[in-house]
């Protein structure tokens, strides 16, 4: 089904961004859509880690056809039924004793992230919708979104992996932040330097009629003719204005590589 090319990726949980109304609120969350027979199925892993470093995880598939099936996990529901209405939304809907229990509706932002909205009623009856945002991530840890996802239950080996992948996880991510960080700090000096050298050019093509000093400061000006001037004189000396000048452009000081910056 090509409508569920959009869904097919591991997405990770933004935890800040979500609203839980009902059960455990995770502190981690993944979510896996993979495509088998041709897309024809959808297998799909969900996974979470709860507050109390508890990790959980669950696996099933579903056909997007529209047709309601018998349903693997009984803990869960007897039949389900999942249907691709669109390139960007995909619900999947879960009936016990002939009752929906629970709805998933998934869809695609215009941001990318993908949305899910879990709708059903909790142990008093009453509705909930818990809202989920993730994005794409290149692997998939093993831990569910949400504790009202499925009937699901600790593993030890599920544990054990969540310790190493999430040290794993703080380690690359503080190490990508740090990388990050240099290329902004190296961006900002780049515009820096490019902002000095337009304003250098400006300068050394402006009349100048004396030697210039290291660190002193000047004042640019335009003429009524458009061409520029370097002057001693400050727009204060002239009163706050731009003196026989058409316009005051920018007091500048000369700096040890011969480049100009604004003061």
């Amino acid at each position: 089904m090509v409508q569920a090319y959009n869904f097919l990726a591991a997405w990770q949980l933004f935890p800040e961004k979500c609203d839980f109304k009902f059960g455990t609120a995770p502190k981690s969350g993944h979510l896996k859509i993979e495509g088998i027979n041709n897309n024809q199925s959808l297998n799909i892993d969900i996974s979470w880690v709860s507050i109390e470093n508890e990790a959980f995880y669950a696996n099933y598939n579903i056909i997007p056809d529209g047709v309601e099936r018998p349903f693997e996990n009984k803990e869960l529901a007897d039949t389900a039924m999942a249907e691709i209405k669109s390139s960007s939304h995909l619900n999947i809907t879960f009936y016990k004793a002939a009752d929906v229990v629970l709805t998933i509706q998934k869809e695609i932002l215009s941001n990318g992230y993908l949305k899910l909205l879990l709708i059903g009623v909790d142990d008093y009856n009453n509705p909930y919708t818990n809202t989920e945002i993730y994005h794409k991530q290149m692997s998939v840890l093993p831990y569910s979104s949400s504790s009202t996802s499925v009937a699901i239950k600790p593993t030890k080996e599920g544990v054990i992996k969540h310790k190493a992948l999430s040290a794993m996880d703080e380690q690359t991510n503080m190490q990508l932040n740090q990388i990050r960080q240099q290329i902004e700090l190296l961006a900002r000096q780049a515009q820096e330097i490019n902002k000095r050298k337009e304003l250098s050019l400006m300068i050394y093509d402006a009349k100048i009629t004396f030697k210039p000093q290291i660190g002193q400061t000047y004042h640019l000006y335009e003429k009524r003719d458009f061409s520029k001037v370097l002057s001693l004189v400050a727009p204060v000396e002239w009163g706050g204005g731009s003196g026989p000048f058409k316009d005051f452009i920018a007091s500048v000081q000369l700096l040890a590589d011969h480049t100009w910056r604004e003061v």
